[in-house]
């Protein structure tokens, strides 16, 4: 059986090939021979209970100057597709939630599950496995930031919805910037956002694991601070360097891995530093390509077996 397969993501023309992890699993769905439709948010539209996309089904190379063409462009109803990526990276807001209601009534199989998409804060998911945790605490008032940082003494404090390292700030009891950082993040008391224990082996990296149908990458990208930064994120000018996973990496992959199948979630990528699990990523997970290039790997493969499998069922 042929299987299309529609991917939800960024502009297209404005990938890295070389890192981008969407870019793979469409590689991958090609060398299988499965149709790829590709669409962005604003394409998709809802009538009468229809939803559509005014789809472009593209050939994908593996070539850093000419990666993409379009063969056909259609509208197209969207419950017709065996299955959809949803790779649509942050910022997590309302035009996003949208999307995940529209994607929901097309009555395929979505990658991952729109209501885990809405539910699973990647900050906040992580309050399902305290035992995986440092301490931390999220509030929205700075007397509360302030007693967490008197107890820790050294502590990261970071918005629930940003991505790539942004706005996160390592702060102490002795730092004379702490209240203007936590009036700022927290926006005077009326937003959200999440204190965390300062891990010091975060100089060791910070560690991206794949999880794909429950199933942990045996390697792991340890996303190292460069220049006296205290974030990790490729984003953020951090260098990705492989590593086996240890046995307490796998042990916190053992503590989620069930729930974030139970919930839909196919694809995850978590972080870890040291012996504590940081983030659950599920919205558009990366560092497919670079631990394939280090490890000789094929993790979209992995994937899309495990979209078969579904498919099957």
């Amino acid at each position: 059986m042929k299987i299309s397969l529609g991917v939800l993501m960024d502009p297209i023309q404005t990938i890295k090939t070389y890192k981008d992890s969407s870019f793979a699993m469409m590689l991958e769905a090609q060398r299988r021979g499965w149709d790829i439709w590709y669409f962005q948010q604003q394409d998709m539209t809802l009538e009468n209970g229809c939803v559509m996309a005014n789809a472009q089904r593209i050939h994908v190379m593996d070539d850093a100057e000419n990666w993409f063409s379009v063969e056909e462009t259609k509208w197209l109803e969207l419950s017709g597709l065996d299955a959809i990526l949803m790779r649509k990276d942050p910022p997590f807001n309302m035009h996003y939630i949208y999307s995940t209601y529209l994607l929901e009534l097309c009555g395929t199989l979505i990658v991952n599950n729109p209501q885990a998409l809405r539910d699973y804060n990647e900050k906040l998911a992580t309050a399902w496995f305290p035992q995986c945790c440092a301490p931390f605490m999220v509030g929205s008032q700075p007397s509360q930031f302030l007693k967490f940082i008197e107890e820790q003494q050294d502590v990261i404090v970071k918005p629930l919805d940003g991505m790539g390292g942004t706005s996160i700030f390592r702060t102490s009891a002795s730092d004379p910037n702490r209240n203007v950082i936590l009036e700022t993040l927290t926006e005077h008391g009326t937003r959200f956002a999440m204190a965390q224990r300062y891990i010091p082996e975060i100089t060791e990296g910070d560690k991206r694991i794949l999880i794909v149908n429950g199933k942990p990458v045996p390697y792991a990208l340890a996303r190292i601070p460069q220049g006296g930064e205290h974030r990790g994120n490729l984003a953020a000018g951090g260098t990705g360097v492989g590593l086996e996973l240890s046995e307490r990496d796998l042990w916190i992959c053992e503590q989620i891995g069930n729930a974030l199948v139970e919930r839909g979630i196919l694809f995850a990528g978590i972080d870890v530093i040291g012996d504590y699990l940081t983030e659950i990523n599920i919205t558009s997970p990366t560092c497919i390509r670079e631990l394939d290039s280090i490890y000789d790997l094929n993790i979209s493969a992995q994937l899309l077996d495990a979209i078969q499998e579904k498919l099957r069922t």
